[in-house]
């Protein structure tokens, strides 16, 4: 029996739009060939020209719209010019993340042997781990909120055992799956900086006594800025990484940079009942409608949406199709004829989608 999955669609500021079509092309294409579900796509407004156009940049229509999804596509939203009264940045995905309480934000690193990339990798390496990134408090939490004076300002980091004892879980349960599926040894690494912050000793303390529940899985920690040096110098070496909301940020970046760039970036932001799944990279309004825009990191969010159903739902030809798109996607990196300047070529948007779309269901 085909169960029938409702995706709320953001298609964002910038660049949004031309990443997000091809990437629903690809996606409408892989449910009109199954039996096992179907995918009906849902517009959600929002955004930065959303809100120059009409005063709201998350209109309460479209959180409703969110809500009621099984899952939400969310395209690079934001743009530099457009801004709240304040100053701060129109972010309706970091509205998302609070109101859906979505606390593991899920960043994939993924390049095969003998992939090019900023690394030459040792003979039969390959890079495969994923950073969890808690992704609704943190030093995030008092966001546009900080107390600023003449003299000096401040922001509150928070940590609490509630969403940390979440976030712990989530990451055991993903190094098991990985674990399960030969994708990682089954271990988990806290990242944090414990040794000068107490947030961060007691952020520790909340990791070891989930590692506890979990004697068959591995555990151990490691500084923040000792992991920045080892994903440079053994990133081979990670499976799982859980850390606060603000280091996530940061290394999620270096993660991208391991890869290539942002554009091969894809994410999630997960809660217990709703899931997000959007590019790492910004709305680069520059290149805005010229057709040079990389859509593989939108792409790459699909299949991690289509990966987080199939298992939530046990629909494992949902998971396949999740796994066949994403090798699509790193096929085509591999072979280097149709990637977009970002990365070392020269396709355009669309002809980097259709060479994914290809792979799927040509060759």
């Amino acid at each position: 029996m085909t169960k029938t999955f409702s995706i709320a669609v953001f298609h964002g500021d910038g660049i949004g739009p031309e990443i997000m079509a091809p990437t629903l092309e690809i996606l409408q294409r892989m449910s009109d060939a199954s039996t096992a579900y179907a995918l009906r796509f849902e517009d959600a407004p929002a955004g930065a020209a959303h809100y120059a156009r009409t005063g709201e940049s998350l209109p309460e229509t479209s959180m409703e719209t969110a809500r009621n999804a099984d899952a939400i596509l969310l395209s690079a939203m934001g743009l530099p010019d457009v801004r709240y009264a304040d100053g701060t940045e129109i972010s309706p995905q970091i509205d998302l993340r609070k109101a859906l309480k979505l606390f593991a934000g899920v960043r994939p690193v993924r390049v095969k042997a003998g992939q090019k990339g900023p690394l030459t990798l040792p003979p039969g390496r390959e890079i495969d781990f994923v950073l969890i990134r808690e992704s609704t408090e943190g030093l995030f939490h008092t966001q546009g909120r900080g107390e600023v004076s003449e003299n000096e300002a401040r922001e509150t980091l928070l940590v609490t055992r509630e969403v940390s004892e979440k976030l712990f879980a989530f990451a055991f349960a993903l190094a098991r799956t990985r674990k399960e599926t030969g994708r990682g040894p089954g271990r988990v690494t806290c990242v944090d900086k414990a040794n000068v912050f107490r947030a961060f000793a007691f952020f520790r303390k909340l990791f070891d006594a989930e590692a506890s529940r979990h004697p068959d899985l591995a555990a151990d920690h490691v500084y923040v800025d000792a992991t920045a040096l080892w994903m440079v110098q053994k990133p081979w070496d990670f499976d799982v990484l859980v850390t606060e909301n603000m280091f996530g940020d940061i290394l999620s970046d270096l993660g991208a940079g391991l890869m290539g760039g942002l554009g091969l970036a894809p994410s999630a932001d997960i809660g217990l009942e709703h899931a997000v799944f959007q590019p790492c990279h910004g709305s680069a309004p520059d290149i805005a409608g010229q057709g040079l825009a990389n859509p593989l990191a939108m792409i790459l969010s699909g299949a991690m949406m289509l990966d987080w159903l199939g298992i939530k739902h046990d629909i494992p030809a949902m998971t396949r199709d999740g796994t066949r798109l994403r090798e699509a996607v790193e096929d085509v990196v591999a072979r280097g004829d149709a990637t977009t300047r970002d990365i070392g070529g020269t396709a355009s948007t669309d002809t980097a989608a259709r060479a994914v779309l290809d792979t799927m269901f040509v060759a």
